[in-house]
């Protein structure tokens, strides 16, 4: 098992899988809110790529919300994770559905702030978290750009499940994952820092990289 010391560290190891895209056009690099944003700025210097946000809300368990049933995306996205959601009521997805979409609303309008709506028509989205877990919140990813017009969506990150990895392996055009262990932990196992991202940090990220 390899431990990163942070996720710039990660972004690093990702850019070296992906250095084939450099100098290809209309490449942009997507962070994911808030986890996937300080290791995608790193991969988006490094392949001389535009960097930008997408925003995806994970869908909890009422009792336990590390555990999801789905996730939501900009444009009315919803994926579920039926084997999951069977366990709740319809009240329960209703009530979760409202919570997350006002904080999906408040995060765009956060993030988006003074920045065009995210354009992907024809262009290589390459979309980076810190990890995949579920793989749940990445799966809404991958919809959400191929509905915005992307024309190939490939999906880079520095460690998940293997189940998560076979699982977007049939959903993305491509799936970069630097590591897959077969006896899969949480995702801040893997790091050293895993601080928790703040909507500071990653509106100062998007600042400095416009």
């Amino acid at each position: 098992m390899t431990t990163y010391r942070d996720r710039a560290e990660a972004g690093r190891v990702l850019a070296d899988r992906l250095k084939g895209l450099i100098g290809e056009p209309d490449v942009i690099v997507l962070g994911l809110v808030r986890g996937g944003v300080p290791v995608a700025k790193v991969v988006a210097e490094r392949l001389g790529a535009p960097l930008d946000v997408l925003v995806i809300r994970k869908l909890g368990m009422p009792w336990a919300r590390e555990v999801a049933f789905g996730a939501l995306g900009p444009g009315g996205v919803q994926v579920l994770n039926e084997q999951v959601a069977n366990r709740l009521s319809s009240d329960e997805i209703a009530e979760t559905n409202r919570r997350e979409q006002a904080e999906l609303e408040r995060r765009e309008r956060l993030y988006r702030a003074g920045r065009p709506p995210l354009d992907l028509n024809g262009r290589t989205a390459v979309i980076v978290d810190d990890g995949l877990a579920t793989g749940a919140t990445a799966r809404a990813s991958v919809e959400v750009a191929r509905r915005l017009g992307a024309r190939r969506v490939i999906v880079a990150v520095p460690v998940g499940s293997q189940e998560a990895y076979e699982m977007l392996s049939a959903e993305a055009d491509q799936v970069i994952c630097a590591q897959h262990p077969p006896e899969f932990m949480a995702v801040s196992a893997y790091y050293e820092d895993f601080h928790e991202v703040s909507d500071d940090e990653v509106t100062e990220t998007l600042r400095a990289t416009a």
